[in-house]
C-alpha cells in the first residue's frame, strides 16, 4: 500500500511520503502481506486509506447509520411467517431469541472491528484482499455481491403478495410483472439521489414500519393463551426453517462497504452496529410473540403477508391495511440500504483494481456509483422473476461461503498481524475468537449441505463464473483492453518505511503500530 502524509496533533507520529508504483498488482504474489508488517515497537506503517470517495460534508451519521444496518438485515417481520409454517410457533420463537445472539453478534463484532481497521469503500473485499491477495478479495467480492443482488431480488415479489391483498390483479400474470418491474426502476432512481437521503429516509420508514407491529403487539397481549405456542407442526421443514431465520438475520457485515461513507467510522461502526442488533432482536420476537400466542391459526396459515390478516383479527382494517403499506415501505427500505451497499461494494472494488475503473464513476450532483447503482438493479430486476424460495436459498449459500472466508480473515489478520491498528479490538484472545467464530461457522456449513441440489449447481455455476470474471479482469488489465486502477500497490521493496514515535504517544493511525 502507498504511505501518505498525515496531518498530525503535537507529539503524533510524524511521516515523509516515499511512492514507488514500478510494479502493478498483477506482479505481486497473491499471499503478499507484508505491507502489514511492523519492523519494529517504536517503528509503523501508516497504509493509506482506500481512495473510495470525494472529500465532501455529506456524511453518515449515527442515527442513519443504524438504520441502513437495520434494513440491511431486517427492515421489520415481513418474511419471518415461513418460520412459522416450517416448524411451529415454538421453534420460531426459539429461533428468533436465541439467532441474533449466536450469529448476529459475532458478525457484528467481527464487522467492527475489520471495519474500523481496514475502512474503506468495499469492506470485506479489502478486508480478503489484504489478507490473502487480491484473487481471494475478488472471490469474496463474487460470493457477496451476487447474495446482494440476488437477495434484494426477493423484495420486489414480496411487496406484489401484500399489494395483491389490496390489489388482486397484482397477484399473478401480467398485473405482477408490471409491479414488480415499477418498483425496481423507481428504486433504482431513488438510490440514485444519494447515501444520505438514502439513510434519513431509512429512519423515517423505520418509524413508519414499526409502529404497527408495536401496535399489534398491545393488542395481542391480552388475547395471549400460552398453550397456542406449543401447537406442532406435523412435518417439519428445517431447510425452510433454517433459510428463513437466516434470510431474516444476515448481512450484518454489507454496511461495511460503505465505510468510506461514514463519519469516524473508527466510533460509530461499533455504536451503529450494538444498537442495531438490540433493534432487530426486539422488533422480530416480541410480534411473533404476541400473535402466535393471541390468534389460533394453525401453522399451515403462516405464510407470507399473514401478519396483515393477523393484524385486521386483532384491530381491524385499518391496522391491516398499514401492515401492508408498512411491508412496501420495509421492502423499498431493505431494497435502498442493499442496493446502497452492493453499488458501494462494485466502487470499491474498481479503487482496488479488481474491476475497470468505470465502476468507480459517481454521479456529478448526488455523488452516487450510478454504474454500480444500474448494474446491480439490471441484475436484480431478472432474479425477481425467480421463485421466492430459491432466491433466499441462493442468497444464504453464496453469502455463507463469503462469510467462511470473512472468518478466516479475520482469524487471519488478527493471528499473522496483531499489531495492525484497531481502533476497535474484539475484548479476546485468539482461543475465545475461535470460539467465537465456531458456532456461526458450524451453521454455515449446514445452510450449504441442506440446500437443495438445483441451488447448490447454481450456486457453483455462479462461484465458477465470479472465478473466470477474475482471471478475465487481469487479462484485460495486462492486455490494456479496460483501465485500472493500481490498486494502491507499490514496489514491495519499498512497500515498508520506517517512522518515528515519541515514546509514550504511539497513536494508533490507520495502519500498523
Amino acid at each position: 500500500m502507498q504511505t501518505q502524509e498525515i496531518q498530525l496533533q503535537q507529539n503524533q507520529i510524524q511521516t515523509t511520503p516515499q511512492i514507488d508504483q514500478k510494479k502493478t498488482r498483477d506482479q505481486l504474489s497473491p499471499l503478499d502481506t507484508s505491507n502489514l508488517l511492523p519492523q519494529s515497537r517504536y517503528t509503523c506503517t501508516v497504509p493509506k486509506p482506500i481512495n473510495t470517495t470525494k472529500s465532501t460534508s455529506n456524511k453518515l451519521k449515527l442515527i442513519p447509520l443504524i438504520f441502513l444496518i437495520y434494513f440491511e438485515v431486517a427492515g421489520g417481520p415481513y418474511g419471518a411467517e415461513q418460520s412459522i409454517l416450517a416448524a411451529g410457533p415454538l421453534y420460531a420463537l426459539i429461533g428468533f431469541v436465541i439467532f441474533p445472539f449466536l450469529w448476529g453478534v459475532p458478525e457484528s463484532l467481527v464487522t467492527a472491528e475489520l471495519a474500523t481497521a481496514l475502512p474503506g469503500n468495499g469492506g470485506f473485499v479489502i478486508w480478503a484482499d489484504r489478507a490473502f491477495g487480491p484473487f481471494f478479495g475478488s472471490l469474496m467480492g463474487t460470493w457477496k455481491y451476487l447474495s446482494c443482488v440476488i437477495n434484494i431480488g426477493a423484495y420486489p415479489p414480496m411487496c406484489a403478495d401484500y399489494i395483491s391483498r389490496a390489489y388482486p390483479p397484482a397477484a399473478a400474470g401480467p398485473g405482477r410483472s408490471v409491479a414488480i418491474s415499477i418498483t425496481v426502476v423507481l428504486l433504482c432512481l431513488l438510490n440514485y439521489t444519494g447515501l444520505s437521503v438514502v439513510g434519513w429516509g431509512a429512519v423515517v420508514l423505520a418509524v413508519v414500519t414499526l409502529t404497527p407491529f408495536f401496535l399489534i403487539t398491545i393488542l395481542a397481549i391480552r388475547r395471549i393463551q400460552p398453550k397456542r405456542w406449543l401447537v406442532q407442526v406435523e412435518t417439519k421443514d428445517w431447510r425452510l426453517f433454517i433459510n428463513t431465520l437466516f434470510w431474516n438475520l444476515n448481512y450484518w457485515d454489507s454496511a461495511s462497504t460503505m465505510a468510506g461513507e461514514v463519519e469516524q467510522p473508527e466510533k460509530i461502526f461499533p455504536k451503529g452496529l450494538a444498537i442495531a442488533v438490540v433493534i432487530c432482536s426486539v422488533s422480530y420476537f416480541l410480534p411473533l410473540m404476541a400473535c402466535t400466542g393471541a390468534i389460533g391459526s394453525p401453522p399451515e396459515a403462516w405464510v407470507n403477508g399473514y401478519f396483515a390478516d393477523v393484524a385486521e383479527m386483532v384491530g381491524g382494517d385499518w391496522l391491516k391495511y398499514w401492515i401492508q403499506a408498512g411491508a412496501v415501505l420495509s421492502s423499498i427500505g431493505l431494497y435502498e440500504a442493499q442496493l446502497s451497499s452492493g453499488a458501494f461494494q462494485l466502487l470499491g472494488m474498481a479503487d482496488l483494481g479488481l474491476l475497470p475503473s468505470f465502476f468507480a464513476v459517481r454521479a456529478p450532483k448526488f455523488d452516487t456509483p450510478w454504474v454500480g447503482i444500474l448494474s446491480s438493479c439490471i441484475i436484480t430486476l431478472t432474479i425477481s422473476f425467480l421463485p421466492f424460495e430459491d432466491i433466499v436459498a441462493t442468497a444464504n449459500i453464496l453469502y455463507s461461503l463469503g462469510m467462511l472466508l470473512e472468518f478466516a480473515t479475520f482469524l487471519w489478520l488478527r493471528v499473522k498481524y496483531s499489531d495492525l491498528m484497531r481502533p476497535y479490538r474484539v475484548p479476546m484472545g485468539i482461543p475465545g475468537l475461535i470460539v467465537m467464530c465456531l458456532f456461526p461457522s458450524v451453521f454455515l456449513g449446514y445452510v450449504i449441505a441442506v440446500a437443495h441440489p438445483r441451488v447448490f449447481a447454481l450456486s457453483a455455476v455462479l462461484t465458477a463464473a465470479g472465478i473466470t470474471v477474475h482471471y478475465l479482469m487481469r487479462y484485460c488489465r495486462s492486455s490494456g483492453l479496460l483501465k485500472f486502477t493500481d490498486g494502491g500497490r507499490v514496489d514491495q521493496h519499498q512497500q515498508l518505511e520506517q517512522k518515528s514515535i515519541i515514546p509514550g504517544h504511539e497513536e494508533e493511525i490507520n495502519g500498523v503500530v
